[in-house]
């Protein structure tokens, strides 16, 4: 393990380039921190620092750049991660809060971490599996057409148009609503399946056929891959970044949803526990970094956002982004 005065210097090194893209010398150190050391005893530790693999030469120059392993032991080492500002928290909570549905949070959120960050921020739907219902709503849009509204403890909505086998009148339709919902009130989506499977049997033989095109239309919804539908913004954040993959990489993985989900990491029980995986530790594009939380409602976890960018982060004002977003998105949840 390194010493305080190495440590110290790791850490300078690793504000300086990620806050001038310049590889840093021994002079500029010891000139812009106060180390209280010699520029000759800086330059030794750096010595040190690069023979243990925390930095290196990128060139012949003087300068040196951190390695992925100094950018992990100045992450695992870091004393704190910077709060945002009351006003910052301020204009979070407000933003968010404006939001009218599901989608609009999340929209709202991915656009938000991108300005917070300015890298690209990602952020997964809160996933079907790990809901409940909180209220199915039928809707009577004309003789034979209702409205199935399906919504969910993560207050997520879900919308479909059935076509019904029959008339059927507005008495008969709250019927069936209050049916539906004393079977799947609070019930896991999951479970849905098992708990409609012999509902239309349980009712008047002239209201079967009509229960039995809903619920068709009702676990076809539930079967849809929304686990997997990831949003991201702020492409633009990396231009002039570098990778060591190359920009097209990272592009072309952006657009694949399969290979988002994996960036993101799998997911926790824990849904505050902040990941970071830098450069080489992230198996499906080198040269990157992403920092990513589990977002939810009270202690569950329902998904996860964060953001990718180059290894050369501003990882304190990142994470701390992360971390604020992904709390208020968690209680504009627990409220909604």
């Amino acid at each position: 393990m390194l010493d305080d005065r190495k440590l110290a210097v790791l850490r300078a090194i690793v504000e300086d380039y990620v806050s001038t893209n310049e590889p840093v010398g021994s002079k500029a150190l010891a000139e812009r921190h106060n180390l209280k050391v010699s520029p000759a005893t800086v330059r030794n530790d750096m010595a040190a620092l690069e023979e243990e693999g925390y930095i290196t030469q990128p060139h012949t120059s003087a300068g040196r750049v951190p390695t992925d392993k100094g950018y992990r032991l100045f992450v695992d080492r870091l004393s704190q991660i910077k709060p945002l500002s009351a006003a910052e928290r301020r204009a979070i909570e407000t933003f968010l809060a404006g939001a009218v549905d599901l989608d609009d949070v999340v929209t709202r959120t991915v656009r938000l971490l991108a300005q917070l960050t300015r890298q690209v921020a990602v952020v997964q739907y809160p996933t079907l599996t790990r809901s409940t219902v909180r209220h199915v709503e039928l809707v009577p849009l004309s003789e034979r057409r209702i409205m199935l509204v399906l919504i969910t403890n993560t207050g997520r909505v879900e919308q479909r148009a059935v076509e019904l086998p029959e008339v059927i009148d507005d008495l008969r339709i709250a019927h069936l609503r209050a049916v539906l919902n004393a079977c799947l009130d609070g019930c896991g989506l999951a479970e849905v399946p098992e708990l409609v499977a012999d509902l239309p049997e349980r009712l008047p033989v002239g209201d079967r056929p009509a229960a039995a095109t809903i619920l068709s239309v009702l676990l076809e919804t539930l079967v849809e891959r929304h686990d997997e539908k990831i949003v991201f913004a702020g492409a633009a954040n990396l231009a002039g970044a570098d990778f060591a993959s190359g920009l097209r990489a990272v592009l072309e993985a952006l657009e694949e949803q399969v290979v988002l989900m994996r960036l993101l990491g799998e997911t926790s029980d824990t849904p505050t526990a902040l990941t970071v995986r830098i450069g080489a530790e992230n198996p499906y594009l080198h040269g990157t970094s992403i920092v990513a939380t589990g977002y939810g409602s009270g202690d569950q976890q329902l998904a996860r956002l964060g953001v990718l960018g180059p290894t050369r982060m501003d990882y304190p004002v990142t994470m701390g982004a992360v971390r604020a977003v992904a709390r208020y998105v968690s209680q504009i949840l627990a409220a909604s």
